[in-house]
């Protein structure tokens, strides 16, 4: 049975005719709709369905950025810093939890709930502060594969960075065949990154005793571990990928009763800690062969001088000194599969906008890989393979401050009951939340206030220019500290429906009000997702 839907012709809800044999059914109903239907039964088959966004979302976990990162923790500190990475891991489940948790119960994702709740000016702050995220993003993952390129292939770092904006053409190809085809492809270059640093641990040989030390036992020695400390927190957890992981599970048709969205939100849990799991298990591999070849006692004077600085590029030519030739390529691999499976995610989280820009996605897609190639492109000219490393380095930062301005509108929304329902977050839930991005809030704000008065105490300026550049800079500060409060203490006003018929009692109560069109079906089991970028004008009017 079907009821009557948009104006666009197509059925805005589809129910159930009650038959059983929906158990049966294909995963995917309708290949031009390209959405997977969760069969309406109980079983942990059911799981096969939900397994794909996880895998999208774990890439920002083990991209260039974060190897950068790791590598240098390695060096620096061997394994002491591993339990950083278990800590971060564990808050970064709960936090993408919560952003699949928003999508599947709400039917909207993380970007059209800001563009429901704020104002206009707000939600234009917004959307510049998520684009320029996504193009932070995307300068390590074209700065990666570049490096990539040029450790297999000899290939001039600029060209390599030329070479990038191929990876938006393969994303356009693989659009075409649908979502699925996207996931299990990125799922595959996951695992191809898995098995190259598995292959790794076999050549540097780490002590499995000392590896498992540092995973359980916190150690922070001196303000450079607490600064790298920082910086793997600050690559765990990325902007764009709340977006991106709200509006990937709305591919799913689920049954639309409590049953089905308990079952959707436990099984996308499920699917985004194997995941997330893997990814946790290639950054302690990276932190591990850093540590084990950066301290081992046969290294030369010149890689000695290697570990202290190193950097994506010098850890290629570190491991073929150290572990040998094909230590190096496979290293090279992983990280060319790094740099090309964020490129993509990366894009394809820009589709997800405030806006909702009547843009075509090959010239969204475009416009983004352009974003992130000319800097890129200009710092690999100007600076070489030293300039490039730096502006990783800098792109980190730039998302570490941005992070709040995501973080916060998901943490309110989904502990909001106006919005979620029963489903809401629970009061443990919550504070651990505002716990973790509280303390992502205060140490941002504390190394941009140190960091800019040590500019300030060390550069060469007349004391005019000081002054001048002091106002400037903390007036800066000041709007960042402002926009985060304006985000935390204001109240949501604007209710969004709970996809799903909780009792009998919320039915009349919607007939009542005039929802008749969400919640007059005679079965719970309402399917109705549809993939943004499949929404036709007039769905919107």
């Amino acid at each position: 049975m079907s009821v009557t839907g948009s104006s666009s012709g197509h059925p805005q809800f589809i129910a159930s005719t009650g038959n059983r044999s929906l158990s049966n059914a294909p995963l995917i109903e309708n290949p031009d709709s390209d959405q997977i239907v969760v069969p309406d039964r109980t079983s942990w088959k059911n799981l096969f369905a939900y397994v794909g966004p996880g895998f999208l979302v774990s890439i920002a976990y083990i991209d260039p950025g974060n190897f950068e990162t790791d590598l240098q923790s390695g060096a620096q500190y061997k394994y002491e810093l591993l339990w950083i990475i278990l800590v971060a891991s564990c808050a970064a489940l709960l936090i993408q939890t919560m952003a699949a948790n928003l999508g599947v119960v709400t039917g909207m994702h993380l970007a059209e709930h800001c563009r429901a709740e704020y104002s206009r000016l707000p939600n234009f702050i917004l959307w510049v502060i998520a684009e320029v995220a996504i193009v932070a993003c995307d300068i390590p993952e074209v700065i990666g594969t570049a490096f990539a390129l040029n450790m297999l292939f000899n290939i001039p770092v600029w060209i390599g960075v030329l070479l990038t904006g191929l990876s938006t053409l393969v994303l356009l190809a693989l659009q075409q065949y649908g979502v699925r085809k996207l996931e299990f492809f990125i799922a595959f270059l996951v695992f191809t990154i898995a098995g190259c640093f598995m292959a790794e641990l076999g050549y540097a040989k780490p002590v499995a005793k000392e590896v498992v030390t540092g995973l359980f036992v916190p150690k922070l020695k001196g303000s450079g571990a607490t600064g790298l400390a920082i910086s793997l927190l600050g690559a765990m957890v990325m902007p764009h990928n709340l977006f991106l992981h709200s509006a990937l599970v709305l591919s799913r048709k689920i049954p639309r009763s409590v049953r089905g969205i308990k079952e959707a939100c436990r099984f996308y849990m499920i699917e985004s800690a194997f995941a997330l799991t893997v990814a946790f298990l290639i950054n302690i591999s990276v932190i591990s062969v850093s540590g084990a070849v950066c301290h081992s006692s046969n290294l030369s004077a010149e890689d000695q001088k290697s570990c202290q600085d190193l950097d994506l590029n010098k850890a290629s030519f570190l491991l073929r000194n150290v572990l040998g030739k094909w230590s190096s390529k496979l290293f090279a691999v992983a990280l060319l599969a790094s740099g090309q499976s964020s490129t993509i995610t990366g894009t394809y989280a820009g589709q997800y906008g405030f806006l909702d820009l009547r843009l075509k996605s090959w010239i969204r897609n475009l416009l983004t890989r352009c974003l992130a190639i000319v800097p890129s492109l200009i710092v690999a000219l100007i600076g070489g393979s030293a300039g490039a490393g730096e502006l990783i380095i800098i792109a980190s930062m730039i998302l570490s401050f941005e992070l709040p301005f995501a973080l916060i509108p998901l943490l309110k929304f989904t502990s909001s009951k106006i919005k979620m329902g029963e489903h809401v977050n629970s009061i443990t839930i919550s504070a651990v939340t505002w716990i973790i991005g509280s303390l992502i809030m205060g140490i941002n704000i504390y190394y941009l206030m140190t960091s800019f008065v040590k500019l300030l105490l060390h550069a060469h300026l007349r004391i005019v220019a000081k002054v001048f550049l002091g106002i400037l800079g903390f007036s800066g500060v000041a709007l960042y500290i402002g926009g985060i409060a304006y985000l935390v203490f204001r109240k949501n006003k604007k209710t969004t429906h709970v996809l799903t018929l909780g009792t009998l009692e919320d039915q009349q109560m919607a007939n009542a009000e005039g929802d008749v069109s969400m919640y007059s079906l005679p079965r719970e089991d309402i399917v109705s997702m549809q993939l943004p970028q499949k929404r036709t004008p007039a769905e919107f009017d």
